[in-house]
C-alpha cells in the first residue's frame, strides 16, 4: 500500500521521509488517471472542457519544485498544466480554477502544519477541495500503480519547465468587489499585520496598504523555517502583533496563516478573538450592515453562539461535517451568508467554496470601519442579543487498546454528560451531546493519534469546568 492517504485538506507528510518526489509523482499520476477518465465521461461536469489544470505551491522547502514534478506528470498525460508564477494563497489558486474554467487544481501546501512538512491538494472544477467520494478513487488509482509497479522517467529536478501565469490581478479584483474599502480608507485603521513568512505577503498588507491605513507589518519576508514555529495565526503565535496592539500603534490585529486560508484576529486590548467569535461577528455584520439574506453553515464542533445570532435574525443554520469542503459543497448549493469553522476557515456568499484567510481578515476591518467602534466592543453587542458563550477545545490521551470500546460506548449515547442531560445525540461527524440550554460537549477520535479530540461549549465558566471534567471522566 502506499503512503498517500488523503485526510480533510489532502494528503500530507514529512518532506523527504514520505514526502518525496516520488510519492508526489505517484499521486499526480493517480490524479491525472482521474481526470482522463472525467473528461472521457459524458455524464461528468468537465466532459469536452480544454485539460487545463492549475498548479500552486506555498512558501515551503522545494515548493516549486514539487509543483514542477506534479506538471511534468500531467503533460506526460496529455494535460495542459500552468504553474503559477510565485508562492500563492489557496484562495486565490481556488478563485483562479472557477475564474479561467479550468478541470481542476493541485496546491503543494501544509498550510498552518509545521516547517518540516509538505502537503498534496487536489481542488476539483468548483474550486473546492475534493471530496472523500473523489479521493477514494485517486488513492484506490495510486494503489493500483504501486502494485503494478508504474515508476515515471522524468527530467532532471529543475530542468522541466511547465507554463506560467500569475492569478492575482484577477483575484485582489474579486476580493475588491466582496470588501468595502472606502469604508476602511474613511476609518483610517491603525493595524498590526503578520503574514508568518507566508503567501498572505503582498495580498493582505498590500491590499491594507491601498487603504492608507497604518500598518506595523510582521514576517513579510520568505523563510521555509517559519521562524522556527508552525505558521499558525494561533494567540501564542502573534506576540508581535500583541504588543503592537498593546503600545497603543495599532487598534486591531490580523494575521494569516502559511497558505493564506486561515486567519487570526486580535481586538484593541490585543486579546485573540477565536474564529468561533469571528464567524458570529462576520455574520453579525453581514446581515446587520450589509442586509444579506440566506442561511450560515458552520462544521459540527463549531461554536453554537452563531445559531443563537442566527434565531435573532430569523436565518436558518446548517451543520456539516469537518472540513471546509462540506461548507463549500453547500455554498454551491445555496445561498449560505458565511459559512466557517472552530478551526479558522470562513468564506462568503458570492466567494470561493474554500477557505479564505485574506477575506475574513478584511471582513473585520470593514466591520470595525463600518460600526466606527473596535472589535471587543461589537463583540459585547452581540454578547447582548446571545448571551455569553465560553469554548474549550482538548485533547485526551486514551489507551490505544480501548479505542474501540470507547467509540462503542459513544456510539451508544450516554443519557447523561456528567450531571447534565443529553437532550440530543448527533452523529454528523463524531459524537455530539447537546445539553440543557444549548450547552453541548463534542468528541471526535484522531485518526492517527491514541487521542479522542473533545469540545465543550458552556454559558459560564463554572459549567465550562463541569462539562470538562465529566468529558475526561466518560472517557476514563
Amino acid at each position: 500500500m502506499s503512503p498517500i492517504k488523503f485526510g480533510t485538506a489532502g494528503w500530507r507528510a514529512l518532506i523527504a521521509r514520505d514526502f518525496t518526489f516520488a510519492n508526489v509523482r505517484l499521486a499526480a499520476q493517480g490524479v491525472a488517471d482521474y481526470l482522463k477518465a472525467e473528461l472521457a465521461d459524458s455524464k461528468s461536469s468537465i466532459h469536452g472542457r480544454a485539460p487545463r489544470i492549475y498548479i500552486a505551491y506555498d512558501c515551503r522547502f522545494l515548493g516549486r519544485e514539487f509543483a514542477m514534478a506534479t506538471a511534468e506528470v500531467f503533460t506526460a498525460n496529455g494535460l495542459e498544466p500552468i504553474v503559477f508564477d510565485r508562492d500563492t494563497p489557496t484562495p486565490t489558486l481556488a478563485y483562479t480554477i472557477i475564474k479561467r474554467k479550468a478541470i481542476g487544481g493541485i496546491n503543494i501546501t501544509a498550510s498552518h502544519n509545521p516547517p518540516e512538512y509538505s502537503g498534496f491538494k487536489f481542488s476539483t472544477a468548483d474550486g473546492a477541495g475534493a471530496p472523500p467520494e473523489v479521493t477514494r478513487i485517486i488513492e484506490a488509482n495510486v494503489n493500483r500503480l504501486v502494485d503494478g509497479g508504474w515508476a515515471f522517467k522524468s527530467a532532471v529536478i529543475g530542468t522541466f519547465e511547465a507554463k506560467s501565469t500569475n492569478p492575482r490581478p484577477d483575484y485582489v479584483k474579486q476580493i475588491k468587489k466582496l470588501i468595502d474599502f472606502p469604508a476602511i480608507k474613511k476609518a483610517k485603521l491603525k493595524i498590526a499585520v503578520d503574514v508568518m513568512h507566508g503567501c498572505g505577503r503582498g495580498y493582505l498588507d498590500a491590499l491594507l496598504a491601498e487603504t492608507g491605513a497604518q500598518l506595523t507589518v510582521f514576517h513579510a519576508n520568505i523563510n521555509p523555517l517559519f521562524g522556527g514555529f508552525p505558521p499558525e495565526p494561533s494567540a501564542e503565535h502573534l506576540t508581535g502583533v500583541r504588543q503592537t496592539i498593546k503600545s497603543g500603534k495599532a487598534k486591531i490585529g490580523l494575521a494569516t496563516d502559511g497558505d493564506a486560508d486561515r486567519f487570526g484576529i486580535m481586538d484593541e486590548t490585543g486579546t485573540f478573538l477565536t474564529p468561533n467569535q469571528v464567524l458570529t461577528l462576520a455574520l453579525y455584520h453581514l446581515v446587520k450592515n450589509r442586509k444579506w439574506t440566506g442561511a450560515v453553515a458552520r462544521t459540527v464542533p463549531t461554536s453554537q453562539q452563531v445559531d443563537a445570532l442566527a434565531r435573532h435574525f430569523g436565518i436558518e443554520v446548517r451543520e456539516t461535517p469537518v472540513g471546509f469542503k462540506y461548507i463549500g459543497g453547500l455554498m454551491e448549493k445555496e445561498p449560505i451568508i458565511v459559512g466557517g469553522e472552530e478551526s479558522g476557515g470562513l468564506s462568503v456568499k458570492g466567494h470561493v467554496p474554500e477557505k479564505d484567510g485574506i477575506l475574513a481578515c478584511l471582513l473585520m476591518a470593514e466591520l470595525m470601519a463600518v460600526e466606527k467602534k473596535p472589535l471587543g466592543a461589537v463583540l459585547k453587542d452581540v454578547r447582548k442579543i446571545t448571551g455569553p458563550f465560553f469554548t474549550e477545545r482538548i485533547n485526551l490521551h486514551i489507551d490505544p487498546a480501548q479505542k474501540e470500546s470507547l467509540l462503542k460506548l459513544l456510539a451508544a449515547g450516554p443519557k447523561k454528560i456528567g450531571e447534565f442531560p443529553v437532550q440530543k445525540f448527533i452523529t454528523i461527524d463524531g459524537y455530539k451531546f447537546v445539553l440543557p440550554d444549548d450547552e453541548w460537549v463534542a468528541f471526535r477520535a484522531s485518526g492517527t493519534e491514541p487521542v479522542f479530540r473533545c469540545y465543550i461549549e458552556a454559558h459560564s465558566k463554572k459549567h465550562l469546568a463541569a462539562l470538562n471534567a465529566a468529558a475526561g471522566q466518560l472517557l476514563k
